[in-house]
C-alpha cells in the first residue's frame, strides 16, 4: 500500500498572474497571454435572428447552437460586461432577434441595420460601439454572430485593423456549411483572432470559482451546458438536499 500526500491550496490564494510582463515577453520572442476578463471585454452579438438560424447546418442539432449562444449571453449577464446586439434587415426574410437575447437584454438597443453586412461598416452601430468603448475602455472584443463567416469574420477583421484585440467565439456562431465554418476560422486565426468556445472562455472570464460572480456563473452552466449541469445537480441533490433518500446511509 502506498501513501499519498494531498496539498491543499489555501481558500485565501489569489489569482497569480505569469511573472514575465508583456513587454519583456514580446522582447524575448514570447506571445503574452492577453487575457479577457469581465472588466476588459465587450459582448457583440451580431445578426442572431430567428429566420438566419434556420440556414444553419454545421450543428448536429439547432438546439445545441442556440444553447450556446444563449449561454454566452447569459455569462455576459452573469458578469455584467456591456453587449451590444445588432440584426440585419428584420423587416423582412430575416426576422427579429433571437428571445432570449432580447429578454437577456431587453433594458438595452437592439440596431437594426438596414443592407449594410458587416456591421463594424455600419455607422450607426460604429458610433455605438465607439461611443461604449470610449465610456468603458474596454478594447477586447468578444463576438459571436449568426453565420460565422459572414456576421463574425468581416467585423472581426475590420475591428483588428483598428487595433482591437477580438475573440470570435466559434461555437456561438453558425455556418451555412462545414467548409464556412473552417475557412472563417483559418481566415481569423491568421489574422490574429483568439478563437473560443462559449463555456473554455466562460471559465476564462471567471478565472476563479471563489469570486463573488460564481453564483451568478453557476446559471449558464447548468442551463446551457447540460453535460456540466447534470453532474453538479446529481451531486447536490443527492450529497446536500437528499433529493433522492440513501436507504445504504452512506451519504451523511
Amino acid at each position: 500500500m502506498s501513501n499519498s500526500m494531498e496539498i491543499v491550496s489555501p481558500i485565501t490564494n489569489k489569482i497569480m498572474p505569469p511573472r514575465t510582463t508583456d513587454t519583456d515577453a514580446r522582447s524575448q520572442g514570447r506571445i503574452p497571454y492577453d487575457k479577457p476578463t469581465h472588466e476588459n471585454t465587450l459582448m457583440l452579438f451580431i445578426d442572431h435572428q430567428i429566420g438566419l438560424m434556420t440556414g444553419i447546418r454545421d450543428f448536429s442539432s439547432l438546439a445545441e447552437y442556440r444553447s450556446n449562444v444563449v449561454g454566452l449571453a447569459r455569462v455576459a449577464k452573469a458578469l455584467k460586461i456591456p453587449a451590444l446586439i445588432s440584426s440585419s434587415n428584420a423587416q423582412w426574410q430575416n426576422g427579429d432577434t433571437l428571445p432570449e437575447i432580447k429578454e437577456l437584454f431587453s433594458d438595452q438597443p437592439i440596431y437594426r441595420r438596414t443592407g449594410i453586412i458587416n456591421c463594424y461598416e455600419d455607422p450607426t452601430f460604429r458610433t455605438a460601439f465607439e461611443d461604449v468603448v470610449t465610456r468603458t475602455g474596454r478594447r477586447h472584443i468578444i463576438i459571436s454572430g449568426v453565420t460565422i463567416g459572414t456576421c463574425c469574420a468581416m467585423p472581426t477583421l475590420s475591428m483588428m485593423q483598428d487595433g482591437y484585440k477580438v475573440y470570435p467565439v466559434v461555437d456561438a456562431c453558425g455556418a451555412w456549411n462545414h467548409y464556412e465554418a473552417e475557412a472563417a476560422m483559418s481566415r481569423m486565426a491568421c489574422a490574429g483572432a483568439e478563437l473560443v468556445t462559449t463555456f473554455a472562455l466562460a471559465c476564462e472570464l471567471q478565472a476563479d470559482w471563489k469570486l463573488p460572480s460564481a453564483k451568478d456563473m453557476l446559471g449558464p452552466f447548468i442551463q446551457n451546458l447540460p453535460e456540466y449541469g447534470f453532474v453538479l445537480q446529481n451531486f447536490w441533490n443527492n450529497a446536500n438536499q437528499h433529493v433522492v433518500p440513501d436507504p445504504f446511509g452512506m451519504v451523511k
